[in-house]
């Protein structure tokens, strides 16, 4: 057994993909996403057990602070240590509205979530992984919007453009602890959030120079790398994964 990885915004889409991959890896998977995602997060616990391996479930709101602290905390009382964070979770705010329109309320919000929760998880996990003494991995989720912005997406760019920087931050600080802080930015992917994006947004329908959308499991292979022992000189970098969409 490979070790604990932490996954946040787990029941669905890419943080499923990452789950049920770690999982299938070797590693004990916490599984965390909020109260009302129970059903699918269970669903989820359910198809790993039938593998044969070992998960626990975390129920939290990550832009809580309090609520992530205690969840780290309660990983490492069950599942006695954290090897791996993988700050998965976030929300998605779209409209046709022009800028000088953007609601305080939706640009408040999106930072919350895709901001202070990964600075949150980071944190957290990375305390837990200096006091263990033996590295770790650190993961947050950017986006080519953390690349790359666009008139319609300003607090979706935001929060993912500060989630680069602080990655950077993090890897900087962390490496004299052996532990890596990296980042993944997904191009188009098949889950429920480009699905909404899409109803809105006609335009982001283009597939990517590669031939098709990507799959949450492209992103999980990806994550899959960066926490083996091969990726051990890679820390401080947002991965692009977008099939071509652009280049950086």
């Amino acid at each position: 057994m490979k070790g604990v990885a932490l996954i946040t915004g787990a029941s669905r889409g890419i943080g499923r993909a990452i789950g049920l991959r770690l999982s299938r890896d070797g590693y004990r998977v916490a599984l965390n996403d909020l109260a009302s995602q129970r059903n699918a997060l269970e669903d989820l616990q359910t198809e790993i057990s039938a593998a044969g391996r070992k998960s626990s479930l975390y129920f939290g709101d990550v832009s809580e602070e309090e609520e992530v602290k205690g969840m780290v905390e309660n990983v490492v009382k069950d599942m006695g240590a954290l090897n791996v964070m993988i700050a998965n979770a976030g929300i998605c705010f779209y409209t046709l509205d022009p800028f000088v329109e953007t609601q305080t309320e939706d640009f408040r919000r999106t930072l919350a979530v895709n901001t202070f929760g990964v600075f949150f998880c980071y944190k957290y996990a990375a305390r837990q992984m200096i006091t263990q003494g033996k590295g770790g991995r650190i993961i947050g989720a950017a986006s080519i919007g953390a690349k790359q912005g666009s008139a319609v997406m300003s607090p979706y760019a935001t929060s993912k453009f500060a989630v680069r920087g602080l990655t950077q931050c993090a890897a900087a600080d962390l490496a004299k602890h052996r532990i890596t802080v990296n980042a993944y930015a997904p191009g188009a992917t098949e889950t429920k959030m480009l699905d909404g994006v899409r109803a809105i947004i006609p335009e982001v329908a283009v597939v990517p120079p590669i031939g098709r959308d990507g799959k949450p499991e492209d992103i999980a292979g990806l994550v899959s790398y960066l926490v083996s022992p091969e990726a051990e000189m890679i820390t401080g970098q947002t991965i692009s994964i977008n099939g071509g969409t652009f280049f950086d």
